[in-house]
């Protein structure tokens, strides 16, 4: 799934709709889907916002994963490689640890893990798009939704499926290990374990509580990391367009869990999104609600993304199908 970039505010960002009238979309500007004869979007690469955090140095072919320390036993491994700019995460306690989320499945991330920590790993996906689950394989404990969605992709996807995602305009470093348009695929992988809403994995003095939130997938789940006053969010949310307007998404649910993680406030001072920067505040929780309300009221302002609609907000906004899908 295709990625928009958005410049990250930064400062309050309440969730307030743009008053701007509905307008198609600026073929100038660099706020649309990347791909073949877009923009070159790794120029706005290095991202400022990682900037804060210790960059970790680890042994690997062709640099293709940059890894940072976020907090004491969190590390963002992040993949600015590709035009997804995949964050994982590697969540550590004293006794074991989880990797949330694998990446695209391009270079060796099970090495990479290796190098951070010694202890028993396990993976959990935030959802099963490509993205998120290409090195799932690498690993022997899997914990996952029992869901429909989740074994069909269990199955992996073929180079047909995926070749496009590291073709021309999806990339612009080397691909290790020989990987290539050609031989490019999403390997296969087995659950072991599974979760459900409220599903709790203990690290060793770091307990993580899962939360189920269907809409940009049908599996799609958050971490929160009570304690420490913390939520992994995967695609969920992050400082960019959130999709809801694609093939998997379902924009009720996706509405229903905004609802459900808003709740959650004031349990959370950060977020960590699973795209383009690893660290957000807390209050987009409740902008993220805010704004899924806001958009179902009658003339709500948008503006036309090809046959889709985009609403606006600061910091964020929400893609959504055009004609939208009220009821």
């Amino acid at each position: 799934m295709r990625k928009l970039i958005l410049a990250s505010v930064g400062v309050a960002l309440a969730a307030t709709l743009s008053s701007c009238a509905p307008a198609p979309i600026d073929e100038s500007t660099n706020q649309q889907i990347q791909g073949e004869g877009k923009d070159n979007w790794w120029d706005a690469l290095p991202r400022a916002q990682w900037s804060p955090f210790e960059k970790i140095a680890v042994q690997q072919n062709q640099n293709w994963f940059q890894v940072y320390r976020i907090r004491e036993g969190i590390y963002g491994i992040y993949e600015d490689g590709q035009f997804e700019e995949v964050i994982s995460y590697l969540i550590t306690g004293s006794e074991n640890a989880l990797l949330f989320d694998t990446g695209i499945g391009v270079g060796d991330i099970s090495a990479i893990v290796k190098q951070l920590t010694g202890l028993p790993v396990s993976v959990l996906n935030s959802h099963t798009h490509y993205d998120h689950v290409g090195g799932n394989y690498l690993f022997e404990k899997l914990y996952g939704v029992a869901s429909a969605y989740t074994v069909d992709h269990m199955n992996g996807r073929t180079n047909d499926e995926v070749k496009e995602f590291i073709g021309q305009g999806w990339t612009w470093k080397p691909l290790p290990d020989s990987t290539t348009v050609d031989n490019y695929s999403s390997a296969a992988f087995s659950i072991t374990d599974y979760v459900s809403d409220g599903y709790e994995i203990d690290l060793g003095g770091r307990v993580l509580e899962v939360i189920l939130v269907p809409g940009h997938t049908p599996d799609a789940l958050v971490l929160l990391d009570r304690e420490n006053r913390l939520m992994f969010m995967g695609d969920t949310f992050y400082p960019a367009p959130l999709y809801a307007h694609m093939g998997d998404a379902d924009f009720f649910e996706y509405a229903k869990s905004a609802e459900k993680l808003a709740g959650f406030r004031d349990d959370v001072d950060y977020l960590l999104p699973a795209h383009n920067e690893p660290l957000v505040a807390g209050y987009y929780l409740t902008a993220m609600r805010d704004a899924f309300n806001a958009i179902q009221a009658p003339n709500a302002p948008f503006r036309l993304a090809g046959a889709d609609r985009e609403y606006s907000f600061d910091g964020f906004s929400i893609m959504v199908s055009e004609p939208p899908p009220w009821r």
